[in-house]
């Protein structure tokens, strides 16, 4: 295994484990679950949005290391950035993670999701808090499935 994998593979680990903003939100005005019915990840996002930008983000739930870690990863990169940004990073990171994209350097720290694409079940577990944080901006009521 290269050492960038296994880098790659550290970071992940330790966001699993110690995850960043894994918390509600008590001032958010966006929340959305999403839910993986394969492999039972289930999370909650909790977005405060002011004056179109995210001024909070948080998660709760579980799930495997590669979704709580994406979720971790997500909920930094997103915090301070317009709604308009955060669709634009959704984008990048989905185009990363299914294939459709380079090495991700454009998205800094989530590059280490680069090697999901290898591995199509796992893209799920990857962009399952991605695709709810997206419900909670878009005001989507009914639970984000990745099936």
């Amino acid at each position: 295994m290269s050492e960038l994998r296994e880098l790659y593979q550290e970071v992940i680990l330790e966001h699993s484990k110690k995850p960043k903003n894994f918390r509600a939100i008590e001032t958010a005005n966006h929340k959305a679950e999403g839910f993986n019915p394969l492999c039972g990840d289930h999370f909650t996002i909790y977005v405060d949005v002011k004056d179109g930008a995210i001024n909070d983000i948080g998660f709760q739930g579980s799930g495997c290391a590669i979704s709580k870690a994406s979720a971790s990863m997500m909920t930094q990169m997103l915090k301070g950035k317009t709604e308009t940004e955060a669709e634009g990073i959704f984008t990048r990171f989905h185009d990363l993670v299914t294939g459709h994209a380079g090495d991700g350097q454009d998205l800094g720290k989530l590059a280490v999701f680069a090697g999901v694409s290898e591995f199509p079940l796992r893209v799920k577990c990857a962009t399952l808090a991605w695709h709810a944080m997206r419900a909670a901006l878009n005001g989507d009521q009914e639970a984000v499935s990745t099936e």
